[in-house]
């Protein structure tokens, strides 16, 4: 049953339309999304079942909705409502699905924003098709959140740059075919000096340095560049734009980031009300003491005002055609939060199967957080918001 937040006046027709159709497809994909193979164990499995439902996605004809009309996609700009209703769908039953159709959006929109003619051709088709797999190469060991404080440099040499630095927490790292990797071009401090660029997975001098092991199966692992060269030719927009390019794309993805928190807490929400409906204690369900539905009616507000929260920032971004940083960061930081409240509220309702290995609430418990921290932790998203807020007096 579709949820009545589709009633809302953020979504048109076209919307509602997408969330049927994507209902549909994923209760007749149910056990290839709830349960893909290798889903959970080594990284191996995980980087495996990766590959095979983002190829999923790609026959499926979701990937194009990462993509603008110019390459298959269903408007002239990429839809981030559309994107956050296939987050909010994708994540409800597999992290690894969500991670899948997130990690090849971020991937491709830097390509498909500042990419020339011939960088698009070359690589949006196959990633729209699930035959390439990108990784977004921003984040390295001592400067996660703090964008502008990267070390990695490009070295302008010729007719091209020559890459030095590692990246870590890269996800999609151990498959990627390419990646989109943010390095030091210039002696301008801070932001300015940064330019984004397309390197090929095997380019001499690039490497996937480790594979990592997180509390939720994903592929994900850390990169190194040793005198790696790239072609002038795959610098992404201007040197210089590099900042820019990243908080771009940022902007369209932090609201899905809060779209996928909002599925996991829908999911827990629906398998508690369920749980508490069937289970006994003391003679009584669950659902009748009232301690029960005073958690109930906390989890319900926690999963609407996110969802408020997501889809205001989702509509402002394809609507309002400005920057959505300050509505990106209160969706991606609210949504995070009220969803781990809302699934640590599903386990302990649950009892012993809450932590039972196997069961969908301690697996959502996994999933859910590292979405506090990763696109910036809810504290940086503070920052943000404050920031915003004050620079306006």
């Amino acid at each position: 049953m579709i949820a009545t937040h589709l009633e809302w006046p953020f979504f048109e027709d076209r919307h509602r339309n997408l969330a049927e159709r994507l209902d549909t497809w994923a209760g007749a994909n149910a056990d290839a999304l709830e349960h893909p193979e290798g889903g959970a164990g080594s990284s191996g499995d995980v980087d495996s079942a990766t590959r095979k439902v983002a190829a999923l996605l790609g026959s499926s004809g979701w990937l194009n909705l990462l993509a603008t009309s110019a390459w298959g996609g269903p408007s002239p700009a990429i839809d981030v409502r559309s994107l956050c209703l296939i987050r909010e769908m994708l994540a409800s039953h597999s992290g690894i699905a969500d991670c899948a159709f997130a990690i090849q959006g971020l991937g491709s929109v830097p390509i498909s924003l500042f990419g020339s003619d011939a960088l698009q051709r070359r690589y949006l088709p196959g990633i729209f098709a699930g035959e390439r797999y990108g990784a977004f190469g921003l984040s390295e060991p001592e400067t996660g959140s703090d964008v502008s404080a990267l070390t990695t440099t490009a070295r302008a040499d010729g007719d091209g740059f020559v890459l030095n630095g590692v990246k870590t927490w890269i996800s999609n790292a151990p498959i990627a075919t390419h990646y989109i990797v943010f390095a030091r071009s210039g002696d301008a401090p801070g932001a300015k000096g940064l330019s984004a660029f397309v390197v090929d997975a095997g380019t001499p001098g690039a490497r996937v340095s480790e594979s990592l092991d997180i509390i939720a199966p994903h592929s994900i692992g850390s990169l190194a560049f040793e005198d790696c060269r790239v072609p002038a030719a795959n610098l992404l927009g201007r040197p210089g734009d590099g900042f820019k390019i990243a908080m771009s794309t940022l902007d369209i993805f932090r609201p899905t980031v809060g779209a996928a928190a909002l599925g996991m807490a829908r999911r827990a929400l629906r398998e508690t009300i369920t749980r508490v409906g069937e289970r006994k204690v003391f003679g009584q369900l669950l659902a009748q003491f009232q301690a029960t539905q005073m958690r109930i009616a906390d989890m319900a507000v926690d999963v609407d005002s996110a969802a408020l929260l997501v889809y205001r920032a989702a509509w402002a971004k394809d609507c309002m055609e400005r920057r959505v940083t300050l509505e990106s960061a209160m969706a991606k930081m609210q949504a995070t939060e009220s969803a781990q409240r809302v699934i640590d509220s599903a386990v302990q309702l649950f009892g012993g199967m809450g932590v039972t290995v196997g069961s969908v609430v301690e697996r959502l418990y996994r999933e859910i957080r590292p979405l506090r921290i990763y696109e910036g932790t809810s504290e940086i998203q503070k920052i943000i918001i404050s920031t915003q807020l004050l620079g306006k007096h």
